[in-house]
Formats: C-alpha cells, structure tokens, sequence
C-alpha cells in the first residue's frame, strides 16, 4: 500500500466517542419528552374540566336545574360527545358529583343533579396532586 494514498472512514475512538455523545443526549432530552408529553395531557385535563364546568353553570341557567348526568348534556346537544379524559384515555371514567338536596327538595321530588365533574385517575400531577382533586 501506498503511504501516499490516505485511508478513508472513521477510526474507533472516533466512533465510540460520537455514540457516546449521542447517548448522553438521548439521556438528557428523553425525561424532558416524557415531563412535555405529561404536561400536555395535564393541560387538556385543565382545559376539558374547565369547558364542561361552564357547560354544568350554562345549562343550570338556562334549565334552572342541573343535569342529571353528564349524558344529559350530550344529549340536550350541550356537548358533541362527552371527552376522553387524557389521564385515564377513557370518557367513562370521569367522576360526578352530585348536589345535596334538602329535604325540601326530596318532598318536592327534586332529582340531583350534577354540579361538578372530577378525573376519573388517582394518579398525581407533576405538582403533586391528585388529579382527581383538581
């Protein structure tokens, strides 16, 4: 072989040293990926909450009543479809709370109605809580 001629490709060292920097690159931005991916879902979470709260207090005004389920207003076209909560992927897990009646309100033959909805998951946010106190 000729010395005049000069090898092509890359040494060893070089190569482990570039897998190496690539690993640590990997190790640094995949908990960043995971903490974004969590945070999203938290703010859908926030923001699905939010909307069918301002649903519950819509139809209370116009009903003079709250609904008694969450159905109801997917039914009475409040909403389109009830939403998946982004916790637990299911739209059949949210919890409903229900108001208190009075015993007025049982003479009368009131029916309780939903006047809050909860996260199904007893999962904990990146602050801490449970998502099924938010």
């Amino acid at each position: 072989m000729d010395m005049s001629q000069k090898r092509k490709g890359f040494t060893l060292i070089e190569l482990i040293i570039v897998f190496t920097l690539i690993g640590i690159l990997v190790g640094l931005g995949l908990p960043q990926y995971r903490n974004a991916v969590k945070r999203a879902r938290e703010a859908v979470l926030k923001e699905d909450l939010f909307q069918m709260r301002e649903l519950l207090n819509q139809y209370y005004t116009d009903q003079w009543k709250y609904p008694s389920s969450l159905q109801v207003l997917v039914d009475e076209k409040y909403l389109m479809k009830i939403p998946i909560d982004p916790i637990t992927k299911s739209s059949e897990t949210w919890v409903e709370v229900y108001d208190t009646l009075t015993e007025d309100d049982l003479i009368t033959g009131v029916e309780p109605g939903v006047i809050d909805v909860l996260s199904g998951s007893d999962e904990k946010a990146l602050d801490g809580t449970p998502y099924n106190t938010w």
